[in-house]
């Protein structure tokens, strides 16, 4: 096999004409296998083996700089750069992680793991070279739906100051996760749909310079005109217009004039734009078939690309999506809204029954968080749903537009707290305490799926400003007799017994009564507050719990600063209250990649961790 040649960087270079033919076909195959046993981003990495193969034949790693946008399509660059022997580990605790790591190789350049950064993060690294008087090239690759990010239009506009290289390839698969949508989406269709601009281009450049004495002056005053050729012949050339060279778009699965392009590109004293066009999920057909769904996927089996798991039970986004459609039929004024994750966050069938209603904004969550505002000014009952880490992205929107005018927007955090194998970046552990400090907002979290339903409902009708968090994966079905109403800032008693109270938020609630359990084969009883609300706090409840029991345990899945066992050992400090606390929550620290269970045995969130604390704590009093 020709992939077996490939040990370390550089190794492509060595190969013949006729490997390199080989080499895709090899790579794609490697993918599956893999990704098959592991699970992982299938189809964005099918589709750029020949574009890395490119950049790997014509840069110099790891001296030139590579900056993947997002990083999940960056797996055949970590082959080519010599890691195809821990693929086996992919995204396990301690093995390959899924996304760019300078920690991992030197050919890792920049951290990437949310979308719209590469170009900021790659003109920085160019001024820094030409500060430095360093010798080497910076390519950022941004994928056509990262383009709708306002960052990358920030960064977009800082480009065209730049006078010396730098090489941005826009990886042109039109899609993100979901469909591209909106105004960039169908100015590149358009791009990508004018080949008659090339065979035009060159016809017209072939005529001139046959037009004797003449024809060769006018071929350079063409090429010396600042609007070019192209502005002649499509109108509004964006990036032109924006001073940076467009140069495309080209076959992105054409290793040699990718190649060549490049070659090219690297010429320019000034930003380029190199526009490849791509098909996501190439050379697997159920992942061209279904590209949204082999995103991210879980193992699959080969030859029906069908998941090798059972089928589980229903998930907590799965219950929001059959809740909101409920709520569509019930309320004309209920619309639904997201960031390029329709899929993801379960809105897809609220979408196939009231398209009107429906509004995915491309992969923009600041104008997503804005345009809900613009929405519950206007009378609607507008439902952001995004990822909690995703949310991070638009904090000022939420504090300044939604909180500050007292609108009645939700927000439905999906993957809050640990999510597991795709790591850093990506574990919605901090949105606590990054929403709890906005004075006017209300957020809450459910125990198990029933009542999760409850809140949807509760979230929808409520006039305020509104954040439901809620974890990945299946949905907790045990205590289904305590479903007490869903009432504001009034928490839930589910056991009373003991000198012990978990006081536990959402998803701990389930190994709270873990916790019980354990304890009391050890002989000691404990109690278990649901604490519903996260803000307000029930301070009546809080009161009654520390003049009855002898420690209080706050249980979150969350960093411990600025979270809800701060919050409540600050409420106790106020009103004179001495008790005890113990706060179960991730210590300072981030959150790296592998099994869910495994994480939080790791960062002390798991029952057995949280019961020795415990037993310590008492064992001291």
């Amino acid at each position: 096999m020709v992939l077996d040649k490939i040990e370390k960087t550089n190794d492509i270079k060595k190969l013949s004409q006729e490997e390199l033919r080989q080499l895709p076909g090899e790579i794609r195959r490697f993918l599956v296998e893999h990704l098959s046993e592991t699970g992982g981003h299938l189809a964005s990495n099918m589709g750029v083996v020949e574009l890395t193969m490119a950049l790997h034949l014509t840069l110099n790693l790891p001296q030139d700089k590579i900056i993947w946008d997002v990083g999940h399509q960056s797996y055949t660059h970590k082959i080519l750069s010599g890691r195809k022997q821990a693929f086996d580990s992919l995204r396990q605790y301690g093995g390959l992680s899924g996304f760019p790591k300078t920690k991992e190789s030197a050919c890792d350049s920049f951290n990437t793991g949310h979308s719209s950064t590469s170009i900021s993060a790659g003109l920085g690294l160019a001024a820094a070279r030409d500060l430095t008087g360093d010798q080497y090239q910076v390519v950022s690759v941004i994928g056509d739906g990262a383009l709708t990010g306002g960052m990358a239009f920030e960064a977009l506009n800082n480009a065209s100051k730049l006078e010396t290289n730098f090489i941005i390839i826009l990886n042109d698969n039109d899609m993100s996760i979901s469909p591209n949508v909106g105004g960039m989406s169908q100015y590149l269709s358009g791009i990508r749909t004018a080949n008659a601009y090339q065979d035009l281009k060159s016809g017209v450049m072939e005529s001139l310079h046959k037009i004797p004495v003449y024809g060769e002056r006018i071929v350079q005053r063409i090429r010396r005109t600042k609007s070019g050729i192209k502005q002649l012949l499509i109108p509004g050339m964006l990036f032109e217009d924006m001073g940076i060279l467009y140069l495309g778009p080209v076959d992105g699965h054409d290793v040699e004039k990718v190649s060549a392009m490049l070659l090219k590109a690297s010429r320019v004293n000034g930003p380029v734009l190199l526009h490849v066009i791509t098909q996501k999920g190439r050379g697997y057909e159920p992942a061209v078939r279904n590209p949204a769904r082999f995103h991210g996927t879980e193992p699959f089996e080969i030859e029906t690309g069908l998941p090798k798991k059972k089928k589980r039970k229903a998930g907590y986004t799965d219950i929001f999506s059959t809740v909101m459609r409920k709520l569509g039929d019930r309320d004309e004024k209920v619309v639904a809204i997201t960031a390029a994750m329709e899929t993801g966050t379960g809105l897809k069938r609220f979408h196939n029954m009231f398209p009107e209603r429906f509004f995915d904004v491309g992969i923009a969550e600041e104008h997503a968080v804005t345009f809900a505002a613009g929405l519950a000014a206007g009378g609607c009952r507008p439902v952001l749903a995004v990822y909690s880490s995703f949310l991070q992205r638009a904090y000022d929107q939420v504090l300044h537009d939604v909180c500050l005018q007292d609108l009645p927007v939700v927000f439905a955090i999906d993957r809050a707290g640990i999510v597991g194998s795709d790591g850093e970046t990506h574990q919605g552990i901090f949105d606590i305490s990054f929403l709890l400090p906005i004075p006017g907002i209300t957020l809450m979290a459910p125990k198990n799926k029933w009542e999760f339903s409850d809140m949807i409902k509760f979230a929808v009708n409520f006039s305020h400003p509104i954040a439901l968090r809620y974890p990945r994966g299946e949905a907790f079905d045990q205590l289904e007799e305590f479903r007490a109403p869903v009432e504001w800032g009034k928490s839930e008693l589910l056991y009373e017994h003991g000198e012990v109270v978990l006081l536990a938020y959402g998803s701990m609630v389930k190994t709270a009564l873990q916790v019980r359990e354990s304890l009391r084969l050890k002989g000691q009883e404990c109690a278990i507050v649901n604490l519903r609300f996260a803000k307000p706090l029930d301070t009546r409840m809080l009161r009654e719990s520390g003049e009855k029991y002898k420690l209080m345990v706050t249980m979150e899945e969350n960093v411990l600063s600025g979270g809800i066992g701060e919050a409540v050992s600050e409420y106790l400090d106020r009103a004179g209250i001495s008790v005890p606390v113990l706060h179960i929550a991730v210590e300072d620290e981030f959150i790296p990649h592998g099994n869910v269970e495994l994480l939080k045995k790791q960062v002390g969130l798991d029952a057995d961790s949280i019961v020795e604390k415990i037993r310590k704590q008492m064992e001291q009093r």
